[in-house]
């Protein structure tokens, strides 16, 4: 079985693939599948075409598409390329949510007769709708909900996200695959150590997108709690426009002395910047999975997650953490249980790393996928 995966972007520079969570999912998946024997071929758009197989095994053919912006227009490579390239034999996954062209694309599947699977990486729970509600409910209604009922499967990160799909009238099949690791992101148990003296620093790393990750409720929580301990919280990434009202939202609270905010840093592998810190934060009011939180795990951390997270049942199931609603009392609560917990971080952080290198290698996680898709394309038959 050949499989597509459609990506908006997809440059062939691991340093921009590492940049984004989505684009490290599809590279770890990729990668995982031609571990299993598939022959995988990333299709993406940029500013000129180009085919390229990279170390793992996988192809990127990436087509010339001018209009860059959020269009319905796809470019005209690749229209030709799946008409002339692909049949119903094939099983193409469509990576994105509320993305025009991949509305665009999913019709001319459906015209070619090619099957295709959505993988969101979100899941579509009430909390991604409340920002510019009217103008998502109404693709939701017109073209999204469309996609998703056409298509052979959803993909989703937790089999949990399965009841919002359904409230939401989207009955399609579901196949259920979490985020996983690659080996070279794994270092020594021997290079990790644990705080066990000096102040405590709670951290997040990640967009710096206030409704999505929930980091104005991570910095309210940590203003209820400064009375009664001396931590510190530091957060790092890129910013999406809101890293100005978060840090005069530090300031009205008087935590700017307390705060710290930190560039993106996309040269030093996120485990090892994760290891200099002490509690993991994963505040976020609807998260597909939390490919950070993961790698917080392979450095040993403990972390607070959000339980809409794909990464929740994890958690729990490694002991590593605490596991909240996205509200700030139920954060709050969170965190003074793990401040409290410092004499078990170490166990606790290596239960949770053990854990992951059992149970979310992207090797396994692709063979059972490909079990899933295997299912699937016998159905058609």
């Amino acid at each position: 079985m050949k499989l597509y995966i459609y990506t908006k972007r997809f440059p062939p520079d691991m340093m921009l693939i590492k940049s984004e969570g989505t684009k490290k999912a599809v590279h770890g998946l990729a990668s995982g599948l031609v571990k299993c024997g598939v022959e995988v071929t990333i299709l993406c758009e940029g500013e000129s075409n180009g085919s390229f197989e990279m170390p793992e095994g996988y192809k990127i053919q990436c087509f010339t598409n001018p209009n860059q912006n959020q269009s319905f227009k796809i470019a005209t490579g690749l229209k030709q390329f799946i008409s002339q390239n692909l049949d119903q034999n094939n099983l193409v996954i469509l990576s994105g949510i509320f993305q025009p062209r991949i509305y665009a694309i999913s019709r001319l599947l459906k015209k070619c007769n090619i099957p295709y699977i959505v993988f969101p990486h979100d899941p579509y729970n009430p909390a991604i709708f409340s920002k510019n509600s009217q103008l998502k409910w109404v693709y939701w209604y017109l073209l999204e909900r469309q996609v998703l009922r056409q298509a052979k499967a959803v993909q989703v990160l937790d089999m949990r996200h399965t009841k919002f799909l359904r409230d939401l009238k989207v009955n399609t099949r579901v196949i259920a695959a979490p985020n996983g690791f690659l080996p070279n992101e794994v270092y020594p148990e021997a290079s990790l150590n644990w705080n066990t003296e000096s102040i405590p620093k709670l951290f997040f790393i990640g967009r710096i997108d206030t409704h999505n990750k929930g980091l104005d409720l991570l910095i309210d929580a940590f203003a209820k709690i400064v009375e009664t301990t001396d931590a510190k919280l530091i957060i790092q990434g890129a910013d999406q426009g809101d890293k100005k009202n978060l840090e005069d939202r530090v300031a009205r609270l008087s935590l700017s002395s307390r705060t710290l905010f930190l560039p993106a840093d996309y040269s030093t592998p996120t485990p090892l910047i994760i290891k200099n810190y002490d509690v993991f934060c994963v505040p976020s009011r609807f998260e597909g999975f939390s490919l950070a939180a993961l790698e917080a795990m392979l450095a040993g951390r403990v972390l607070l997650v959000s339980e809409v997270a794909g990464i929740a049942p994890h958690i729990k199931a490694s002991g590593c953490g605490v596991v909240v609603a996205p509200e700030v009392s139920e954060i709050q609560s969170g965190l003074i249980e793990l401040l409290e917990r410092r004499s078990d971080w170490k166990e606790m952080g290596l239960k949770g790393r053990r854990y992951a290198l059992e149970h979310l290698d992207w090797n396994k996680i692709a063979s059972s996928a490909l079990d899933q898709y295997q299912q699937l394309v016998k159905s058609f038959d």
